[in-house]
């Protein structure tokens, strides 16, 4: 199944920022590409830092309240440290990473931490654009051919803005989860409805019971059978 990678999504002109870039030149540089945040490189392109407006607010409080002082540059303002990822990773990883962390971007590093990219929610976002038929024809080429076995129209699959349908019979009881997790993992799904029904149950058999042991619900009782088993008490 294809899964896309931080390198395919990111953007790979970069706006960034080096450690004496002063306050005022931060500020025209988000305004001049109507960005929220850049990272800070040092000369060697690695990533040191990054700046979001969350940070820019911070200075002009303080400024407000201390009065200009001494001149604020990149370095004092940004976040460290920062938090990157690499090209190869997948888009769901990183996606995970924001949510965790809280952030907006992730600058991309290539194996010697230079900076080559930047990945923001904008970016990992669209792999969820893609077409219901799209989703549709790799629901049946990868998961019901591709990992069930299954003939391509043994099972209905309908794609509606994402939400996905399975309808129809799979050949044993475990494939029904192992479609389930498949369809899920697919990019560009925002949902499914479950319809599979199964010609085979190879599921666990049933416990067996032990010797002596009554139905489920009705053990027996220390002095004999439970109430539940001989009839409402005190009644004859």
């Amino acid at each position: 199944m294809k899964t896309h990678t931080v390198g395919e999504v990111m953007t790979g002109d970069v706006v960034r920022a080096h450690p004496m870039t002063p306050f005022r030149e931060v500020v025209r540089l988000l305004e001049r590409h109507r960005i929220s945040g850049m990272p800070v490189v040092d000369h060697d392109d690695k990533v040191l830092g990054v700046i979001s407006g969350t940070d820019l607010v911070r200075e002009q409080a303080r400024l407000a309240r201390d009065g200009e002082g001494c001149i604020a540059t990149a370095e004092h303002l940004m976040s460290t440290p920062a938090v990157t990822v690499h090209p190869e990773q997948p888009v769901p990883d990183a996606a995970r990473v924001m949510e965790r962390r809280g952030i907006e971007r992730l600058p991309v590093v290539d194996e010697e931490d230079r900076l080559i990219g930047i990945a923001t929610r904008r970016d990992l976002l669209r792999v969820f654009l893609r077409t219901d038929a799209d989703i549709r024809r790799e629901v049946i080429d990868d998961v019901l051919v591709g990992a069930l076995g299954l003939a391509p129209d043994s099972v209905t699959v309908l794609v509606r803005d994402g939400l996905v349908t399975l309808a129809g019979p799979v050949e044993r009881r475990s494939d029904v989860p192992k479609a389930i997790r498949a369809v899920w993992r697919l990019e560009g799904v925002s949902g499914m409805v479950n319809g599979l029904t199964h010609c085979v149950d190879d599921g666990p058999p049933p416990a067996r019971q032990s010797p002596g042991q009554g139905p489920i619900g009705h053990a027996p009782g220390p002095n004999g059978p439970s109430p539940a088993s001989t009839g409402t008490p005190g009644m004859a």
